[in-house]
C-alpha cells in the first residue's frame, strides 16, 4: 500500500473533528471550514466522489446560546447541536456552491446502523446522492444521540464500509499518530501502521481536546474498523487535508487488512452492539475464537441481558472480556435451562428443534481488542 493509492482513490470518506472547526472561544471557525471545503472541492471537480463526515454541530451552537465551553449535560449538548447543525450546514452549502457543487445533509445515529434494514437504507441513500454528484455531509445526530464518545470517528469508518470507499481520511488537530503522548519528550510520529502489532505499547489513550468528544484512541479504533474491511486510512491534521487527499507523505497511513471481513461480518462486528451477553467456559472460547466453531449450549455458563432470537449478543470469557459477537438463535428467556447441556440431550427432552447451535458460525465474528481510551 502506497500513499499514491490514496491520491488515486475514486471514492473517499473525509472526517473532520470539532477541535479543527472551532476557535478557542468555542465559535465556528469559518476560515478553517472554508479551507476544508476548498480542499475537498478540488477533488470533486477532478471527478472523485467525496463524502464528508463532520463534527462541529455542538461547538457551532455554543456561541449563539451564550455558552463559553462545551457543556457536560447531555440535554445542553443536544440543544447546542440543534442550533449548530443548521448553522454548520449553511456554511458548507454556501462554500461548496462557489464551486458549483451541491451538498446533502445526512443525520445518523448508532441505532440507524445496528439494524440491518436501516443499514441498507443508509447505503442506498448515500449511493443515490453520489450518483447525482452530490457531496453528502454526514453528522452523528447529536440532537437525539444518547452518548457522545467520538462517534463521528467510528461513523466515518462505518460509512466507508457502507459505500465501499477506497480510502478514509481522518482529520483532527494532531498531525499524526505518535508512539507516546505528542507533548512528551521523545515521542515520535508513526508514519505507517501495518497491523495491530504496530500499535502495541503505544500511549494512545487520553490524547484529545476540550472541544472535541473523541481522543486519539477513538481515531485509532476507527482506523482499525476501516482497515478490517480492506480500506486504507490516513490520520493527520486538518491543515494537511489537501496534502493527504493528494497522497503526499503526511500523517499516519493505516494499511488495509490483507484478508478483509465480508460485508456481513463487518456489519456484525462494527455496526452492531450486543443486546446481551453469553458467558463462555474456556473450552467454548477456544472453539469459537481459535477454531471458528459454532457456539453450543454446552459451553455457556451464564446468560446476561434481555434479547430476542436473531438479535446480536456479545460472547464473553470468564473474565468478562468480549471475544466475539453473534446472532442468537434463541430468546434470552429460553436459554437458562439449556446451559451446559448437549444438543443431543436437549433434542431428546425438548424435541428436534432444539438440536441446533445457540450462535451459528455463519452468524458469528471474532472481535479484535479495542485500544483503551
Amino acid at each position: 500500500m502506497t500513499r499514491e493509492a490514496i491520491g488515486r482513490a475514486e471514492r473517499v470518506v473525509v472526517k473532520i473533528g470539532s477541535s479543527s472547526l472551532t476557535t478557542e472561544a468555542g465559535m465556528l471557525d469559518t476560515d478553517r471550514l472554508h479551507e476544508l471545503v476548498d480542499a475537498v472541492a478540488e477533488h470533486v471537480r477532478a471527478g472523485r466522489q467525496m463524502v464528508l463526515v463532520t463534527s462541529g454541530a455542538v461547538a457551532a451552537g455554543l456561541g449563539p446560546l451564550g455558552l463559553t465551553s462545551r457543556p457536560k449535560a447531555l440535554a445542553t449538548q443536544q440543544a447546542a447541536a440543534s442550533v449548530g447543525q443548521g448553522l454548520l450546514l449553511a456554511h458548507y452549502t454556501d462554500r461548496f456552491r462557489r464551486y458549483g457543487i451541491t451538498v446533502g445533509q445526512v443525520l445518523l445515529t448508532g441505532a440507524d446502523l445496528t439494524r440491518r434494514a436501516h443499514y441498507s437504507n443508509a447505503r442506498r441513500t448515500l449511493e443515490c446522492l453520489l450518483s447525482f454528484d452530490v457531496v453528502p455531509i454526514i453528522n452523528e445526530n447529536d440532537t437525539v444521540a444518547t452518548h457522545r464518545n467520538g462517534d463521528n470517528d467510528r461513523l466515518a469508518a462505518l460509512v466507508g464500509h457502507l459505500i465501499k470507499a477506497d480510502a478514509v481520511v481522518l482529520l483532527s488537530d494532531i498531525d499524526a499518530l505518535y508512539d507516546g503522548h505528542p507533548a512528551a519528550p521523545g515521542s515520535r510520529a508513526v508514519g505507517r501502521v501495518r497491523g495491530a502489532a504496530d500499535l502495541a505499547g503505544m500511549d494512545i489513550g487520553g490524547v484529545g481536546s476540550a472541544v472535541g468528544s473523541g481522543g486519539m484512541a477513538t481515531k485509532v479504533n476507527a482506523a482499525v474498523i476501516a482497515t478490517s474491511g480492506g480500506i486504507p486510512v490516513v490520520l493527520t491534521s486538518a491543515e494537511l487535508a489537501r496534502e493527504a487527499l493528494r497522497g503526499d507523505e503526511v500523517g499516519t497511513l493505516f494499511e488495509p487488512a490483507p484478508r478483509p471481513l465480508s460485508a456481513r461480518y463487518l456489519w456484525l462486528a462494527h455496526a452492531t452492539t450486543g443486546e446481551g451477553s453469553l458467558v463462555l467456559d474456556d473450552g467454548a472460547v477456544a472453539a469459537v475464537v481459535s477454531r471458528r466453531k459454532s457456539l453450543l449450549p454446552a459451553g455457556i455458563v451464564a446468560v446476561q441481558g434481555d434479547f430476542t432470537a436473531g438479535r446480536p449478543v456479545d460472547l464473553v470469557d470468564l473474565k468478562g472480556t468480549v471475544v466475539a459477537r453473534g446472532l442468537s438463535a434463541y430468546d434470552a428467556a429460553e436459554l437458562p435451562p439449556m446451559l451446559g447441556r448437549s444438543t443431543r440431550d436437549l433434542a431428546a427432552e425438548l424435541g428436534p428443534s432444539f438440536e441446533r447451535e445457540v450462535v451459528h458460525a455463519d452468524d458469528l465474528v471474532v472481535l479484535r481488542p479495542r485500544v483503551d481510551a
